[in-house]
């Protein structure tokens, strides 16, 4: 069944320009690669990821190769650039990444994490941890971009932190990063 106001939206989207992967400050070179074992590049993302309102909320497992030498803790930011919003939706705000790990297991970012170390900051959903996709129903395909930034130093945010105080303490201090994109639709 159609929905006419997702359908009406269809053309507005926050874009790919407004990812923390286009800020100036957070460009290094991405020197690493974070894949998943529940998706590829570019291709859906499984039912069994989608929001909890629709599915089941689980985290997909993400690995990654190791990042360069220097990197203090990894950073991880789940945004979808494709709601009809001015900004994108994150999905995940997760500090704290022991760079000597190179794999969350799956429904490691639920909240409390089953990995140690790992802290969740506010996401724009108003939840701390994971928030699978919910597109709204005819809006098209909304891509989940997956972004894991290597930083030289350890940010010391209060929890809940934000969005917004994750990416002033990343800045100037992105050393390497890596992407992973998947998508989801809601007919």
């Amino acid at each position: 069944m159609r929905n006419p106001i997702g359908h009406a939206l269809r053309h507005r989207r926050a874009g790919h320009d407004t990812l923390l992967w286009a800020d100036p400050g957070l460009r290094a070179p991405e020197t690493f690669t974070l894949t998943s074992p529940a998706f590829d590049h570019g291709a859906p993302i499984p039912q069994r990821h989608r929001g909890r309102l629709f599915g089941a909320n689980v985290s997909p497992a993400l690995t990654w190769t190791a990042p360069p030498p220097g990197t203090a803790e990894l950073v991880l930011v789940v945004q979808d650039p494709d709601v009809p919003m001015k900004k994108p939706a994150t999905h995940a705000l997760t500090l704290g990444i022991d760079p000597s790990l190179t794999e969350i297991p799956e429904n490691g970012l639920a909240e409390p994490s089953p990995v140690p170390g790992l802290r969740h900051g506010k996401g724009g959903l108003g939840r701390r941890g994971w928030s699978g996709p919910m597109p709204p129903r005819s809006h098209g395909p909304h891509a989940y971009v997956f972004q894991l930034f290597a930083l030289d130093h350890r940010p010391s945010l209060p929890g809940p932190f934000t969005l917004d105080q994750a990416r002033t303490a990343m800045t100037g201090h992105v050393i390497a990063r890596a992407r992973l994109d998947g998508t989801y639709e809601v007919r």
